[in-house]
């Protein structure tokens, strides 16, 4: 793999790929919204559905890619409703054309609902189920939540992209900097292990009356909270009993350290500050400026910084907390 774009990947590519490993196309490929991957969806000549992704170039190694399927293997062995690719002579990770690729059986469900009390009860049990799997051994190829790769580094990306309003850098850089020196000694996780990564309501599915957990792309070992406090919504007192409802199910199955919920807001600045770099650093694909063309607008930057200075006001209050406060 010599780019990092998808600027060789064809249709025609796609079609011979999925002709080489057994799979007979009959219905055209149906592109989905994805912007990190290219994913697909087709029906065979049985009038199977199937769902093809085809993983950016130089994103992660095959190693990395591995690792992820074999997570979401040892949850389907434990009967966690997960989004498991198909194998081909004893791989789910294939290659063909400079490119590697999964292939999935298409699942159908409606959306998750926060405030539907049952849905959440059964999330935070597989969710339970998911860490408890993920705290056996953490990932060795996959990468860790850290201050480094999701502040720093998106720091720098942000101010080399030459994307910042000439007339923002200097506010930019100090803003940043700012946020940097408050997440760094705020971030102090205790324990890591395997997590989904990026558990939010767009990779979740209600399917066969229970939730279905979808794309473990960005799976990296990390704390528990982190694929809890994506799915808390509303204010403090909405978000307090949603992540009861969690917990309530979650223990069952995995012990909590309450102790995490403070590393709530620096994940949520981490997660600001990287998702700024991560188009920056996607400008140069076609789909990028197509499908984020607010991005370039002096009007989008200036929403940011102020987003960026709330944020820091939010790493200085007291965090949830599911005990009384006295």
């Amino acid at each position: 793999m010599s780019t990092f774009d998808f600027s060789t990947l064809s249709p025609d590519l796609m079609l011979d790929a999925l002709f080489h490993y057994g799979f007979d196309v009959s219905s055209g490929l149906l592109q989905l919204n994805s912007f990190e991957n290219r994913v697909c969806q087709f029906r065979d000549d049985d009038r199977k559905s199937w769902v093809v992704k085809f993983y950016r170039p130089e994103r992660w190694s095959l190693e990395q890619l591995n690792e992820e399927h074999q997570f979401v293997r040892e949850l389907a062995d434990i009967e966690v409703p997960v989004a498991e690719a198909v194998e081909r002579d004893g791989q789910q990770v294939l290659s063909y054309g400079g490119f590697y690729l999964s292939v999935f059986p298409s699942r159908g469900g409606r959306t998750l609902e926060p405030d539907n009390d049952n849905q959440m009860l059964q999330l935070g049990r597989f969710l339970g189920m998911v860490h408890q799997v993920g705290a056996a051994r953490p990932f060795v190829h996959r990468p860790t939540i850290n201050h480094q790769t999701f502040l720093l580094d998106s720091q720098q990306s942000l101010l080399q992209s030459g994307l910042i309003p000439p007339s923002l850098e200097k506010d930019y850089q100090a803003m940043m900097q700012q946020l940097c020196d408050k997440v760094g000694p705020l971030y102090k996780p205790e324990k890591i292990r395997r997590v989904h990564g990026d558990c939010h309501i767009g990779n979740l599915l209600w399917h066969d009356d229970r939730p279905l957990l979808l794309d473990f792309d960005d799976s990296r070992n990390g704390p528990a909270v982190q694929d809890l406090w994506l799915l808390l919504n509303g204010d403090r007192v909405e978000q307090t009993y949603q992540l009861s409802l969690l917990l309530e199910e979650y223990e069952q199955y995995c012990d909590f350290d309450h102790k995490e919920l403070r590393l709530i807001e620096p994940l949520r600045a981490m997660r600001i500050l990287s998702y700024m770099a991560w188009i920056a650093k996607r400008w140069s694909d076609p789909a990028f400026p197509k499908n984020f063309p607010w991005f370039s607008t002096d009007q989008y930057w200036q929403q940011q910084l102020r987003a960026l200075d709330e944020q820091l006001k939010f790493c200085d209050q007291s965090p949830l907390s599911l005990m009384p406060q006295w």
